[in-house]
Order: structure tokens, then sequence, then C-alpha cells
């Protein structure tokens, strides 16, 4: 790639550069620069209590970054997922930075599983301190296109990877105790996770590392959201309002906008930030979105909509 070599020359000189990951395009930053780190919160208008996500190209690297004892669960699960969509949390190395961390004794590793993203790592040669690359609490990106719609030239370089596959940030899974909890529900569910473990996970714990995308709000469109079921969609239409509906149920619908989405919680993941970016854009009054099937298939889906309209 052609702009691999400026981009690494970005990173190393303290810049920041946008990638496209699987889940979402991310905002990178030399992880062990604090200087650069700082700009990431800065661009983002991110509270500094909300610690980042540092990606790594392979395993090998993890012992710069954390405690020395890995456990045999996080060493399984690592072997499994990663490179992919998974970020764990770890006890990390005392000599951290606490803006990685939020000020915590734990930082979150993971390892993307596209192309771009590991040719840069593996040039660049050491960890990339990278939240999504838009501004604090609204829609991630999932295209360079939307990349430069939210940062615009506050960004030095936006690396073209077409649109991220997965489409929703990765799961966040704490191993950094004995109790294994799931602290972000991602497009890798519980039950995949139990089956490489051989036993049941938690839910997040009262003590549980604060995470990204953890906020009751987030990922949210500028226009009001609103979730609702499609009987009471029919029954709300009635206000007289600029609507756009998105909705998994087949509608027939007068005097408002309406998209239909998937019946596939992979495909629905893949399109929804992309869908909500493009109405978001419309000047709709409220974006209305249908509640998702009750099913743990849809436990990530679920939480984005939930946050969405937070």
């Amino acid at each position: 790639m052609k702009n691999l070599s400026k981009a690494v020359e970005i990173l190393r000189a303290g810049g920041l550069v946008a990638f496209p990951t699987e889940t979402v395009y991310g905002l990178g930053a030399d992880a062990k620069n604090p200087a650069a780190v700082a700009k990431i919160f800065s661009v983002k208008g991110r509270p500094a209590d909300h610690p980042v996500i540092v990606h790594l190209a392979a395993f090998s690297e993890l012992s710069e970054w954390v405690v020395d004892d890995i456990s045999f669960d996080a060493k399984k699960l690592a072997a499994a997922f990663w490179p992919g969509p998974l970020t764990l949390i770890f006890k990390k190395n005392p000599g951290i930075s606490a803006l990685l961390t939020g000020g915590q004794d734990t930082i979150g590793i993971r390892i993307p599983h596209h192309p771009v993203a590991l040719e840069l790592l593996r040039e660049f040669g050491g960890g990339l301190a990278a939240p999504s690359a838009n501004r604090f609490g609204h829609i991630s990106p999932t295209t360079a296109a939307a990349v430069y719609e939210e940062l615009g030239d506050s960004v030095d370089l936006i690396l073209e990877g077409g649109q991220c596959e997965v489409g929703l940030e990765s799961t966040i899974l704490d191993v950094s105790s004995d109790v294994i909890s799931i602290l972000r529900p991602g497009m890798i569910g519980a039950k995949q996770i139990e089956k490489i473990l051989g036993k049941n996970i938690s839910l997040k714990q009262k003590k549980s590392p604060r995470v990204s995308g953890s906020l009751e709000s987030h990922y949210a469109p500028r226009t009001k959201t609103i979730l609702l079921s499609a009987d009471e969609i029919k029954n709300y239409l009635s206000r007289e309002k600029k609507l756009v509906v998105i909705a998994i149920s087949e509608m027939k619908l007068s005097d408002v906008e309406y998209f239909q989405m998937s019946s596939s919680p992979e495909k629905y993941a893949h399109d929804l930030y992309f869908i909500l970016r493009e109405f978001d854009k419309k000047n709709f009054d409220e974006i209305i979105i249908e509640k998702v099937p009750d099913f743990v298939e849809w436990d990530a889906v679920r939480d984005r909509l939930q946050r969405a309209a937070g």
C-alpha cells in the first residue's frame, strides 16, 4: 500500500492515522507516546477517564503491555479469536501510561483481523492506541469517508480499507481476575466464548474495569433516536414529524421514509452504522428503530441500539 510508509512516518512522529479494522475504523497513535495519545482525546473530545484499546500485530508483543501471569483461559481465548473482534482486559505493566487506561490498573488489548491494520502494525513495530475514529459518543465510522466526515483534517492520514466487515465494535472480555466477564457485547458472543473455555462466563460486575463504549448514551446519531416495537411504531406515526423508520419487519407506512434491515444479526450489524449515518444527514426530526429480537445472537446489536437511543 502506497500510503503505508507515510502512515508509519506520521505515527513515529507523534501524529494520528485513521485505519480500517474488521470492526470499525480506528484513530491510531503511538501507544507509547503520551503526547500522541493525548491528541486522540483532544480530537475526539474524549473524557480522560475513558480508556482506549491498544492494538498489536502479534500475541508475542503482549508481554510489553501486561503483567507476566497471563491466565490459561486468556491464552485459550487469544488462540481461538485473535486476530479478530475480541478485546481482552489484562492487568497492565506498571510502566504503562495512565492515559491509555483511564487511570486504572488494567489495559485492553486486541489484535485486529484486517489486512491493512495488520500490515500497518507490523510495519510500525509497536502498539497503537486506537479508539473509533469519530467524535466521542457519535456513530462509529465503518468507511474512510465517514472518518473524514467526522474528523476532517484533524487526522494526519486516513488509510482506505473499504467498508468494515463486522461493522460493530469488538467484544470486550475481562480476564484480569478469576471471574471472566463480558464488559461490552460484540459479534463474538457468550456461547462462542463459553465453548472455548468449557465453562460459563459472567456479565459485567459492579467492580469491573471501565471500558470503551460503556456509557448509557453512545454510538448515537445527532438526530433523536427512539426504539419501539412494531405495534408501537404504527401507533407513534400519527405525530406530525418528519420521521424515518428502520425496521426488520415489513411495514406498509405512508408519509414516512422506511428502510427494511436484514433479519440476520450479522448482516444487520454490518449495515447498522452506515445506515444510521446516512439517515442522520437527512434532517429528520426523529429516527425510529424497531426493537430487535430478544435472542442472544442479537445482544451486540441490541446493546448498540439501546445506547444510540440513550
